[in-house]
């Protein structure tokens, strides 16, 4: 993975000239059309007071996973713990909201706007015991980035 490169096109999404939804698109986009393994790439964030997350931008097949209660699955679970979840075998996996049986594996990182988890980037993989530390370093990177550009939004 070309971790560097990504990260530099990813500083350079944030400053296009765009609104907040574009971007988080290019940057959905961006990461699956870069990433061999990144087969679904998404955001989701805390929809409004409800203790549930609403799916946003993505790239890949559709989803039926448009609300997600805290709790429930690796993102309702990241959701509640503020921490990193990757699950190399989703089968494997008690709380796991099957997206469609080609997903083998799970990644999802928490983002942050002034301390408060706000939402998270999550990645499908259909290949299993893909994802290493780069993928959460870049992504951790990710979500940084949209977590500041937030911020500023507001």
């Amino acid at each position: 993975m070309k971790t560097e490169i990504l990260k530099i096109k990813i500083e350079q999404i944030i400053l296009l000239k765009e609104n907040l939804e574009f971007k988080l698109q290019q940057i959905c986009d961006l990461l699956e059309s870069e990433v061999s393994y990144y087969d679904w790439v998404g955001f989701y964030f805390k929809n409004g007071d409800k203790e549930e997350l609403k799916l946003a931008q993505f790239t890949g097949e559709e989803t039926e996973h448009t609300i997600i209660p805290f709790g429930k699955g690796i993102c309702g679970q990241v959701a509640v713990s503020n921490k990193n979840f990757v699950v190399q075998d989703v089968s494997k996996q008690e709380n796991y909201i099957s997206c469609g049986w080609k997903v083998k594996s799970e990644i999802v990182i928490p983002i942050f706007v002034n301390g408060e988890n706000i939402g998270q980037i999550d990645i499908d993989s259909h290949t299993p015991d893909i994802f290493s530390s780069k993928d959460e370093e870049l992504l951790e990177f990710v979500c940084k980035k949209v977590g500041v550009l937030i911020a500023l939004s507001k």
